[in-house]
C-alpha cells in the first residue's frame, strides 16, 4: 500500500478542516478524540474561520475535476480513434494551430495588481498564468477561465521578472530587493529558498538547465546559482551599466544578456568568458533573446544566407547532426528597433523598425515564423520573420505595454502594461 504524506502545513489544514465539519455536524465526542489525538485541542469552529466547510467544498470541487477529468479522456480517445482512422484530415490551405496568431478585441482584462505589470509567464504543462508587479506580489491566474487564484507574497519591493522550470515544478522570481525567490509549485507556491548576493535590482532570471539559474542585475553583473544548495556558484561581469535582461540557449551552453550600455553580449556560462559583443543599439537595450532553432530557415531566408544548417560536434553527451543553438539573437531597444544579429560573426542581420517607443519585449511565436514585440507606444506588432515586415499592429493597452508571453498549452498571448492590467488574447 502506498502512503501519501502531505507537508505538514497542508496536513494541519486538513485536520482543521475535519474538525469543524465534526463539530457543525455534532459529533462531538469524535471531535474531542479526534483533536486530542491530532493536537489540535484549542481548535473552536467559527462559522467565520476559513476553514468552515472547507471540507465539503474541497469534496465537491473533487467531484467536479473527475467528472471533467472523465471527459477530457473521452474526447482524447475519440480523438486519437479518429487520428487512427484517418477521419481528421487538414484541409488544403487551412491555417494550422502553429500559425494562429493573437486576435483583437482582448479576451479578458485580468485586474487584481495595483502597480504596474513588469513580467507574465504561461505554466509549461498547464493553462496557468504567474504575473509579476512592481506591487511587490506575483498573482497566479487559470488562464483558460481567467479567474484569479491566488497572490504569493515574500518580496518587499517591485517584482521584476519571473521565471517556471521546464516542468513546472517549480517558480523562481527576482526583485529590486536584490533577492531572488524559489516558490514549491505542488505545494501551493510555498516560497521555499531565498538567494542572496546581487548587490542591487535583480532584473531578470532564466533556468540554466536542471538544477542552475543565471540572474541578471543593475549591480552591472550576471550570477549563476545552484538551485539545490542556493549558492551563488559563478559571476560574470563586463557590461559597464545595468544589467536588464538575460536569456539561454536551448542546450543550456550560452547566455545572452541586454544592457543599459547599449549592448547584447554572449557568454559561455561554465568559463565566464565573453563569446560575443554585439554593438549597434543606439540606447538602452531593453531584451536580447536567442532564435529558437526552428526560427533558422526564415533567418536565413531574411538575410540571404546558406540554408544547410550548423551542426553542434558530436560528442559522448550530444546525438550526431543535432542542430546547433544559439547562433543567432534578437535585441529591443529604447532606440525604437529590434535587431538580429549572427552571434559567430558578431553581425547585424536585420533591423526590424515600426515601433514609435520603446521596444520593451517580445516572444518568438512557437512556429519559429514570426516575432511578436510590445512597446511603449502602446503596441503588439507582429513581425514576418522570414521577410523582416510588420505584418500586424494591435492596440494593446491605454498605456506602455511592458511584457509579453505565448503559452505552448493553449493558443492565448499574454501582455502587461503600466496601466496595472494583464490582457489575455486569444489566437485563431
Amino acid at each position: 500500500m502506498t502512503e501519501h504524506v502531505l507537508p505538514e502545513r497542508q496536513l494541519k489544514e486538513l485536520q482543521k478542516a475535519i474538525l469543524d465539519f465534526m463539530h457543525t455536524r455534532g459529533y462531538t465526542e469524535s471531535a474531542q478524540a479526534f483533536a486530542r489525538e491530532t493536537d489540535n485541542e484549542g481548535f473552536t469552529a467559527d462559522p467565520n474561520d476559513r476553514h468552515h466547510n472547507l471540507l465539503a467544498k474541497k469534496w465537491t470541487s473533487v467531484i467536479r475535476l473527475q467528472r471533467k477529468i472523465m471527459e477530457l479522456e473521452a474526447k482524447y480517445a475519440k480523438l486519437q480513434d479518429d487520428v487512427k482512422s484517418g477521419a481528421v484530415v487538414r484541409r488544403a490551405g487551412a491555417k494550422g494551430s502553429t500559425e494562429w496568431l493573437p486576435r483583437p478585441p482582448v479576451k479578458a482584462r485580468l485586474a487584481q495588481h495595483r502597480s504596474p505589470i513588469t513580467s507574465v509567464r504561461f505554466h509549461p504543462q498547464y493553462p496557468v498564468l504567474a504575473t509579476a508587479s512592481e506591487d511587490m506580489t506575483v498573482k497566479i491566474w487559470d488562464a483558460e477561465s481567467a479567474e484569479f487564484e491566488r497572490t504569493l507574497k515574500g518580496h518587499t519591493k517591485a517584482v521584476q521578472d519571473l521565471v517556471f522550470d521546464p516542468k513546472g515544478a517549480v517558480l523562481v522570481t527576482c526583485s529590486a530587493d536584490l533577492t531572488l525567490r524559489v516558490w514549491d509549485v505542488a505545494d501551493e507556491y510555498k516560497c521555499v529558498r531565498t538567494l542572496h548576493g546581487h548587490d542591487h535590482c535583480v532584473s531578470a532570471v532564466r533556468f540554466l538547465g536542471p538544477d542552475k539559474l543565471v540572474s541578471a542585475s543593475r549591480d552591472k553583473t550576471i550570477k549563476v546559482w545552484e538551485l539545490s544548495t542556493g549558492y551563488c556558484i559563478r559571476t560574470l561581469a563586463g557590461h559597464s551599466e545595468w544589467v536588464r535582461s538575460v536569456d539561454v540557449s536551448a542546450d543550456a551552453r550560452l547566455v545572452c544578456t541586454g544592457s543599459t550600455d547599449h549592448t547584447v553580449r554572449v557568454w559561455d556560462p561554465n568559463t565566464a568568458e565573453c563569446k560575443a559583443d554585439l554593438r549597434g543599439h543606439e540606447h538602452v537595450v531593453e531584451v536580447a533573446k536567442f532564435a529558437p532553432v526552428n526560427a533558422y530557415a526564415c533567418i536565413r531566408r531574411l538575410a540571404d544566407l546558406p540554408q544547410q544548417p550548423a551542426v553542434v560536434q558530436n560528442s559522448d553527451s550530444t546525438p550526431a547532426n543535432t542542430p546547433a543553438t544559439g547562433l543567432y539573437v534578437v535585441s529591443g531597444s529604447r532606440d525604437k528597433t529590434l535587431r538580429l544579429w549572427d552571434v559567430t560573426s558578431g553581425q547585424l542581420l536585420h533591423k526590424f523598425v515600426g515601433h514609435d517607443n520603446w521596444v520593451r519585449d517580445f516572444v518568438f511565436h512557437p512556429s519559429g515564423k514570426t516575432i511578436i514585440s510590445v512597446s511603449d507606444d502602446r503596441t503588439m506588432r507582429v513581425w514576418d520573420l522570414a521577410t523582416g515586415r510588420c505584418a500586424k499592429t494591435i492596440e494593446a493597452s491605454e498605456h506602455f505595454t511592458t511584457c509579453i508571453d505565448f503559452s505552448i498549452v493553449s493558443p492565448l498571448v499574454a501582455t502587461g502594461s503600466v496601466d496595472t492590467f494583464v490582457g489575455l488574447w486569444e489566437c485563431r
